[in-house]
């Protein structure tokens, strides 16, 4: 086994969509495409049902998961779950709540299907960023730099709280030469 998706149906707002669990490719076969190509699959099989919606969790800390949810895919996330899992072991998480954004993928719509064919993101106007400095997997990792990592957190936390409730959305993401990430929300 070299990766795998996992999703499961569900009903929201009185609409059915896929609510995708789980994706991991092994670790040495990463940054091969692999991921994305399990995604797409994914959404022709959706789209095979009738369903036009798919949604996952994921941690606005990790900076590639971030890339690939927002640019890579074309999902969009207007929800910011409070640790939404409580605290947990995990040393992904380095004891820290478990904030989730709520990504949503528009499966037949222009956005998606512009970075499905040509991997080109449509152009839009951003209001607002939020960062993400690339030392945060640094922070998490060590008990010592850990409320550097928590004070990163919280001040998103706020930010993305905020800018949602003022109906703004995250739309893009960068990424610099030094690792840093960047929200882009219009």
């Amino acid at each position: 086994l070299v990766g795998f998706a996992l999703a499961v149906p569900g009903i929201h707002a009185a609409k059915p969509y896929l609510h995708s669990h789980m994706l991991a490719v092994r670790e040495e076969l990463q940054n091969l495409g692999l991921g994305r190509r399990l995604k797409l699959f994914q959404r022709e099989q959706a789209l095979g049902q009738g369903l036009d919606l798919m949604e996952w969790t994921f941690d606005p800390l990790e900076i590639k998961n971030a890339y690939f949810n927002i640019e890579r895919l074309g999902a969009i996330a207007r929800r910011y779950a409070v640790n939404q899992y409580g605290i947990t072991s995990s040393p992904l998480q380095g004891g820290l709540p478990t904030d989730r954004l709520v990504a949503e993928w528009w499966l037949k719509s222009p956005r998606v299907d512009s970075l499905v064919r040509s991997s080109a993101r449509a152009p839009f106007e951003t209001v607002k960023t939020i960062a993400m400095p690339a030392e945060i997997y640094e922070w998490k990792a060590s008990p010592a730099m850990k409320n550097r990592a928590q004070e990163v957190q919280d001040r998103n936390r706020e930010e993305f709280l905020a800018a949602f409730a003022g109906g703004l959305a995250v739309l893009g993401y960068e990424r610099d030469d030094r690792g840093n990430g960047k929200f882009l929300l219009g």
